[in-house]
C-alpha cells in the first residue's frame, strides 16, 4: 500500500525494491517466462477475437450495470439468496459484519478476493474479535505476513521457498523444509481444520449471471470450493461490474482470462453457485448465502465515455506481467491494493488522488499493458488522463507549466535550444556528450551519457542537402520532432540522403515543432493540444506522406493528435491518416530491394522502440529493412522490451530507468553484434548514453543511418 508522500519518498521506496536481488531474480523469471506460456496457451486461437469478444459483452454489462442487478437480484433471491448493494467500501464491510453478528459467528474463512482487498475486508472484521483466515496459499501467506498482495492473480510472486519455509516454522513451530511440495503439505494441514471450524466463508466471484441468478468462481486451488460449502453462511463479495447477462457472456471471458493471466487453457477449478446449498452444520440443513455487490464509485465511472471502459477489467493480471516497471519493483511498488497499470487507474477512483498521485507518473508509457489486455482497455491513454486530472485538481508543478508555456511558442523553444548549445560548452568537454554533469544531477542520472546539442540543427541544414528529384514517386514532408532536428540531425541527414536516393521528393516545413509527447506525459494536456494544433497546421501542404523517424512521434501524431482534438476534427483525421513511420514507408510503400545497397552482412541486432512494435504496429519492417539494407540480423531475446527511457519518465525515476537499460544492454550483448540498431532518438539517446558508460563495445545508430552507411 501506498505511504509516500511526496515522488522523492516513492523513489525511496522504489530503490529499495531495486536492492531486493531476491525480489528482482523472481520477477525476472516470470517476466521471461509468462509471455512463452501465454502464446502455447493461445497457439490455435484468433486473440485479437477473443479480446473483442470479452470488450462487447463487458461492454453490453456497463451499459446496463442496474438491468442487470435487478435481474439478478430477482433469480438469486428465488433460490433463497440474500442479495445486497453497497455503495463503498465501508458498507460493503459493515454488511459482512452485520451478517457475521447475526449469525454469531466466530471465525471466518476467505478465498482470495481482491474486491474485500479494496474495501480492507479483514481489518474491519478484525476491529469485532473475528477470526479471519484466508485460505488461498498465496493470501495465507501474506496474510501471515501482515501485507497485501504483490500481484492480483499470484499474490505472494515475490517471495521465497526460503523465506515461506522461515514463515512456516515461525507458524507452526517446528522447522520446515523449503520443499515446495512439503511446504504445500505443511498449509493444507494447518487450514483443514479452519474449515470445519468456521462459521462464515466469505468468497469473490469472477462472474454474477443474471439470467440466472448464478455467480461463477475461477481458482487453482481447492480451497474456493471448501469456503463456499462447509461454514454455515456464505457471503460473496463482488464489484458491480462483475454482472453479466447470460452464461454465454461469462464463458466468453473463461475462455481468456486462464491464458491470458498464467497461460493456462483453463484454471482447474471452475465453480458455478446457483442458490444456497444443502449444509447439515446450519439451521434447517440449509447454508445462509449472501451477495453483496460493490459499486465504490463504479456506477459513475460506467457513465465517463472515456473511463467506462475500465470496467471491461477482468483481473487477470497480466498488464503486470509485461510491465517493465514491475519486473523491476513488483507489486507493492507498482499498485496500491490493485496492481500494475490498471492498478494505477482504480487507485484514483477507489482510493483518492493521493494514493495515486504518485503511482501514476510511475508509467514509462510502453503500451505493453494495451498490447496484452484481455478487455481492450486503453491503459496508457487513461493513465495519462488521470495524471492530467489530478493536476488539474491541485495544480500544476511550477517547472512543467513553464516547459509548457515554452513549448507552445515554437520561436521561443528554439531560441531556447540554440542558446543551450552555447551555455553546454564547459560541459561537454569537446565531445558529442555532456562530460560533466551539474553535483545535483551526477549522482543519479549518471548512468548514461547525455547527448550534447547540435552544432547546427537540421532545419539549418536543410535546403543545402535536399535532393532535387525530377520524377519524384511521392512527395513527403519529413516530421522531425524536437531530439532530431537539434540533437541527431544527422539522422534525418541519413534519411534525406536514402529516401532521395529513391526518388521521393522531401519537404520539411519549418514551422513544426516538439510533437508535444513530453507535455502530456508530464500532464500538460492543454498545451499538448496547442502544439498539436500548430504542428497540424505546418504540415497543412499537399503532401503524399508525413515521415517520422521517431516511434514516439509517430505513435503520438497518429493516435493521440485525434484523440486530443476530438474524433471529429478533419484536419486532425487527415494529418493522421499521412503519418507513417520511416521503415514502413520504405518497405510498405516503396517498396525498397537490396539492390541500392552494398551487401557487407556485418552483424547487427535491433531494439523495436516500443511505440514502433506496439504503438504502430511495425515489427517485420525495420527487421526487412536491415536485410535489404546488407546486415546480419541477429534476433535479441528481449527485442520489444522497453529500454527504460520514456522521455521525462528517466528524469523522474532514474533509479528503475537504469536498471531496465542494463538488462537491454546485456540483451544486446549477448547476440554478439556491431551494431544496435532502433529506430526512435530516445531509444537512442538511452541506449547509446548507456552503452558510452558500460563501454558495451557496440555502436548504437538509427536504423536510417545504417542504411545510409550501405548505400551503393
Amino acid at each position: 500500500m501506498q505511504t509516500a508522500k511526496t515522488l522523492s519518498d516513492y523513489n525511496k521506496e522504489l530503490r529499495e525494491a531495486l536492492d531486493n536481488t531476491f525480489l528482482r531474480g523472481a520477477m525476472e523469471k516470470f517476466a521471461t517466462a509468462y509471455p512463452v506460456g501465454r502464446a502455447n496457451a493461445f497457439r490455435e486461437y484468433d486473440v485479437t477475437a477473443l479480446i473483442d469478444e470479452v470488450a462487447k459483452v463487458k461492454d453490453a454489462g456497463i451499459s446496463r450495470l442496474n438491468d442487470l442487478y435487478a435481474e439478478f437480484k430477482a433469480k438469486a433471491e428465488a433460490n433463497g439468496v440474500k442479495v445486497h448493494w453497497a455503495k463503498d467500501g465501508d458498507e460493503a464491510n459493515e454488511i459482512v459484519a452485520r451478517i457475521a453478528k447475526e449469525n454469531s459467528c466466530k471465525m471466518i474463512v476467505k478465498s482470495k478476493s481482491m474486491t474485500a482487498e479494496e474495501t480492507l475486508l479483514n481489518h474491519r472484521l478484525e476491529k469485532d474479535g473475528l477470526e479471519v483466515v484466508e485460505t488461498d496459499l498465496g493470501e495465507w501467506i501474506i496474510q501471515l505476513r501482515s501485507e497485501g498482495p504483490s500481484h492480483m492473480v499470484m499474490p505472494a510472486i515475490h517471495l521465497s521457498r526460503y523465506q515461506v519455509a522461515e514463515l512456516f516454522s515461525q507458524v507452526t513451530r517446528q522447522d520446515q523444509s523449503s520443499d515446495i511440495q512439503r511446504l504445500v503439505k505443511v498449509a493444507r494441514r494447518e487450514l483443514r481444520a479452519k474449515y470445519a471450524q468456521a462459521d462464515m466463508g466469505v468468497s469473490g466471484a469472477n462472474f454474477a449471471i443474471a439470467e440466472t441468478g448464478t455467480i461463477g468462481l475461477m481458482t487453482n486451488e481447492g480451497n474456493a470450493r471448501l469456503v463456499t460449502t462447509l461454514p454455515r453462511v456464505h457471503v460473496a463479495i463482488a464489484g458491480i461490474d462483475k454482472l453479466c447477462g447470460t452464461l454465454s457472456d461469462a464463458l466468453k471471458i473463461l475462455r481468456v482470462v486462464p491464458k491470458n493471466a498464467t497461460g493456462q487453457a483453463i484454471t482447474s477449478y471452475v465453480t458455478w453457485i446457483s442458490g444456497a446449498n444443502e449444509c447439515q452444520a446450519a439451521p434447517g440443513n440449509k447454508k445462509e448465502m449472501h451477495i453483496i455487490f460493490l459499486d465504490n464509485g463504479r456506477s459513475e465511472m460506467a457513465k465517463d465515455p472515456l473511463f467506462a471502459q475500465v470496467l471491461r477489467c477482468v483481473r487477470c493480471g497480466a498488464c503486470a506481467n509485461v510491465c517493465p516497471v514491475y519486473r523491476m519493483v513488483g507489486g507493492h511498488q507498482m499498485g496500491h491494493i490493485y496492481i500494475g497499470a490498471i492498478g494505477l487507474i482504480l487507485t484514483y477512483f477507489f482510493h483518492g488522488k493521493d494514493k495515486a498521485r504518485n503511482l501514476v507518473q510511475n508509467c514509462i508509457n510502453c503500451e505493453a499493458c494495451k498490447h496484452i489486455c484481455a478487455a481492450g482497455i486503453d491503459l496508457p491513454r487513461l493513465i495519462k488522463e488521470i495524471h492530467s486530472r489530478i493536476l488539474d485538481e491541485e495544480g500544476h508543478p511550477l517547472p512543467s507549466l513553464l516547459l509548457g508555456k515554452l513549448m507552445k511558442n515554437r520561436k521561443l523553444f528554439h531560441t531556447f535550444l540554440r542558446t543551450a548549445k552555447m551555455a553546454q560548452r564547459p560541459l561537454t568537454g569537446g565531445t558529442q556528450y555532456i562530460r560533466h554533469l551539474p553535483h545535483i544531477f551526477s549522482k543519479d542520472h549518471g548512468f548514461k551519457a547525455l547527448p550534447a546539442i547540435a552544432a547546427k540543427p537540421f532545419r539549418d541544414r536543410f535546403e543545402a542537402i535536399k535532393p532535387r528529384v525530377s520524377a519524384p514517386k511521392y512527395r513527403i514532408a519529413l516530421f522531425s520532432g524536437c531530439v532530431q532536428d537539434f540533437v541527431y540531425p544527422e539522422q534525418l541527414e541519413a534519411a534525406v540522403k536514402v529516401l532521395g536516393a529513391h526518388g521521393v521528393e522531401i519537404d520539411f516545413p519549418m514551422d513544426q515543432s516538439c510533437c508535444g509527447l513530453p507535455l502530456q506525459m508530464m500532464g500538460e494536456k492543454k498545451a499538448s493540444i496547442d502544439v498539436a494544433k500548430q504542428n497540424i497546421e505546418a504540415m497543412a501542404g499537399n503532401y503524399d506522406y508525413i515521415i517520422t523517424l521517431c516511434a514516439s512521434c509517430a505513435s503520438h501524431l497518429k493516435h493521440n493528435y485525434p484523440f486530443l482534438l476530438g474524433e471529429n476534427d478533419a484536419a486532425a483525421k487527415a494529418f493522421a491518416d499521412k503519418v507513417i513511420p520511416f521503415s514502413a514507408f520504405m518497405t510498405d510503400v516503396l517498396g525498397v530491394t537490396d539492390e541500392k545497397f552494398t551487401q557487407t552482412h556485418q552483424r547487427a541486432t535491433m531494439h523495436a522502440p516500443c511505440h514502433l512494435c506496439r504503438g504502430m504496429g511495425v515489427v517485420e519492417q525495420p527487421r526487412k529493412l536491415l536485410a535489404l539494407g546488407g546486415y546480419e540480423y541477429a534476433q535479441a531475446e528481449q527485442e520489444q522490451v522497453c529500454c527504460g527511457f520514456g522521455g521525462t519518465y528517466s528524469a523522474k525515476f532514474p533509479g528503475v530507468s537504469e536498471q531496465i537499460l542494463k538488462n537491454k544492454l546485456a540483451d544486446a550483448a549477448r547476440t554478439a553484434a556491431e551494431v544496435l540498431v532502433t529506430e526512435c532518438p530516445g531509444c537512442i539517446m538511452q541506449l547509446r548514453g548507456g552503452a558510452e558508460v558500460n563501454k558495451s563495445g557496440f555502436a548504437v545508430r538509427h536504423i536510417a543511418e545504417v542504411l545510409a552507411d550501405h548505400l551503393k
